[in-house]
């Protein structure tokens, strides 16, 4: 897949944060993107302002937990494009807090977005991306390695997440089909409750996460980075 002009990429979560700066640097090296977000008027915005840099880009607002929205953006994509080649399943959302103080549905909210709605995603397009020959890359987390208080439904979804990926890595590879996870740390973005505003320049932007999944589309097809972990260079207090 060195050849990205012209190509297809769906990214879930695509709007804002981690999804927003891959499909930056995708319409960059002439990519066609889908993007997708729950809220309508937000994906058309960010829509609107992905065009305004160029490219071409279908905003479709869906729910990854819901399995039967999935195939209408996976059926949308391929009536308007004529093909899927990249899914970049990045949607997610994070609450944290003691057990004793999480939930019931910030519990079904983490896991059903941050794993079940990976799976949705994964299983709608799987038979457009065997055909493609193309590449899956989820969005984990050093949560998903590291576990930590306040962390049970986070933890627990991306742990999840983690090994669903590399397990579909083992049952896909033969297709010609490549998939990897990216397990970023602290980065830049809304995600939690932060600002990415706020001057904390030490953490990861969107757009580096961007220029990974970019370096992970043009490596040799021999080659397979199954599970990358991504920090910031230095911490908060260096």
């Amino acid at each position: 897949m060195n050849q990205l002009n012209g190509k297809v990429a769906l990214i879930t979560g695509g709007t804002k944060g981690i999804g927003y700066g891959i499909a930056e640097q995708l319409l960059k090296a002439g990519m066609r993107i889908v993007i997708t977000g729950r809220d309508k008027d937000q994906t058309y915005k960010a829509a609107y302002e992905l065009t305004h840099e160029g490219g071409k880009v279908l905003p479709l607002a869906a729910d990854v937990r819901d399995y039967a929205a999935m195939e209408a953006v996976v059926k949308e994509t391929i009536k308007t494009y004529g093909q899927l080649d990249v899914l970049i399943a990045n949607a997610g959302v994070g609450h944290f807090a003691p057990i004793s103080e999480l939930t019931i549905d910030q519990w079904k909210e983490t896991i059903g977005v941050n794993l079940t709605g990976v799976f949705h995603s994964v299983k709608a397009s799987l038979a457009a991306i065997k055909k493609a020959k193309g590449y899956i890359i989820t969005i984990s987390s050093l949560a998903g390695t590291n576990f930590f208080a306040k962390g049970t439904a986070y933890n627990a979804s991306k742990f999840g997440l983690t090994g669903f990926t590399q397990a579909l890595m083992l049952d896909v590879r033969n297709d010609d089909v490549k998939v990897t996870t990216i397990m970023p740390g602290s980065v830049s973005s809304h995600f939690g409750g932060r600002s990415p505003e706020d001057g904390k320049d030490w953490r990861i932007q969107p757009e580096d996460i961007g220029q990974m999944v970019l370096d992970l589309l043009h490596m040799n097809p021999r080659t397979l980075p199954s599970k990358i972990e991504v920090r910031p260079s230095k911490t908060s207090s260096s």
